[in-house]
């Protein structure tokens, strides 16, 4: 059996550049205090030997990791994998994740953890232990948990909150879900619409009531009543299905429909055209995430594009700066969406 060819350590460095470990550490993680012509050393021994740190030797001589956890809901993540359907909300966070890691010498590790788990305390307190992990970034619904939040918190380990402003520890960030609902209804009431529909996410996420609220007010704003046009769903596409459904075998049926996240939207274009209705001639249709399924649809959907690689980077940016003494902003970081127009929208057909 062929041995493993030797990688060359800290040790390496250390010898060819006849200094300590602790010196060598203390370049590699760029800690000030050393002399430059420690540092000059060291780094023409580290280029002489061809030497990659390890996450090993950058937690010598200091106690950060250098190393950063995403939690997201095991459940779902495992689904969406499964269903294959395009679902890119974590390629998105490692592609803002990773490349900003990377930046500042850092890795980008994501961990699933059950929300609703008995266990939950006991799983991330393990996690915690094997990882040592600077820092962390929770996304819906874990960012919502106060039973996570707070172990976080006692165990002083910085962290993100991505879709939750309720008050308490840890960076509060936003895509601003409640402007984004409320662009996306502005959009079809500018087009002509009156009866516009949506289909709500499920009430464990507090982006969902943010959605749900945007609309409304959009709607509100220029007299239009939401009676009978709101539907509850569960990101699920069966769920899609019935909101749609309920929505368009109602008394008066919309003109057009929000759908909250890409599956409950495919869901509604399947009932659209099971009754035989055109998208958009006789439904306006969007959608939020704008994942890679939506623009390949017939027609192709106008959504709204949560940006979670940018949000993503963002959090990165704000547990490394926390964690290296740098000031840090107190209000939640707001990261806006964008509404992409497509081919799924357009004037009502009794306005033409």
């Amino acid at each position: 059996m062929a041995r493993r060819r030797q990688s060359v350590t800290i040790k390496h460095v250390a010898a060819d550049a006849g200094v300590s470990l602790q010196t060598v550490s203390r370049v590699i993680n760029k800690e000030p205090n050393v002399r430059p012509e420690m540092m000059l050393r060291v780094q023409e021994a580290i280029t002489r030997l061809g030497y990659v740190p390890s996450i090993a030797a950058q937690r010598m001589g200091g106690s950060r990791s250098h190393l950063i956890v995403s939690l997201n809901d095991r459940d779902r993540t495992i689904a969406d994998w499964r269903d294959r359907q395009g679902v890119d909300w974590v390629g998105q966070m490692l592609l803002g994740g990773m490349l900003t890691c990377a930046e500042h010498g850092y890795r980008l590790i994501i961990e699933l953890v059950d929300t609703h788990s008995d266990h939950i305390e006991r799983e991330l307190l393990a996690a915690i232990a094997a990882l040592q992990p600077d820092g962390v970034i929770l996304t819906p619904p874990h960012s919502e948990n106060p039973l996570i939040t707070n172990l976080l918190a006692e165990q002083c380990i910085s962290f993100a909150r991505i879709g939750s402003l309720k008050s308490g520890p840890g960076f509060a960030m936003t895509m601003d879900d409640e402007r984004a609902a409320r662009i996306a209804t502005e959009h079809l009431l500018a087009l002509g619409h009156r009866q516009i529909g949506f289909i709500a996410g499920p009430a464990e996420y507090e982006l969902s009531g943010w959605r749900v609220d945007g609309w409304r007010q959009a709607m509100a704003a220029v007299g239009c009543d939401t009676v009978g046009l709101l539907a509850q769903g569960d990101f699920g596409h069966e769920s899609g299905r019935v909101g749609a459904a309920v929505l368009l075998d109602g008394a008066v049926p919309p003109t057009a429909i929000i759908a909250s996240n890409d599956r409950m939207a495919l869901a509604t274009l399947d009932v659209a055209r099971t009754l035989g209705l055109d998208v958009p001639g006789d439904l306006s249709l969007i959608s939020f995430d704008d994942t890679p399924m939506v623009h390949f649809t017939h027609p192709p959907l106008t959504a709204i594009s949560q940006p979670i690689a940018e949000v993503t980077a963002r959090a990165v940016e704000l547990i490394i700066a926390d964690q290296t003494g740098q000031e840090t902003p107190d209000a939640p970081i707001v990261v806006p969406a964008t509404l992409i127009v497509r081919n799924s929208t357009t004037v009502p057909r009794e306005s033409k």
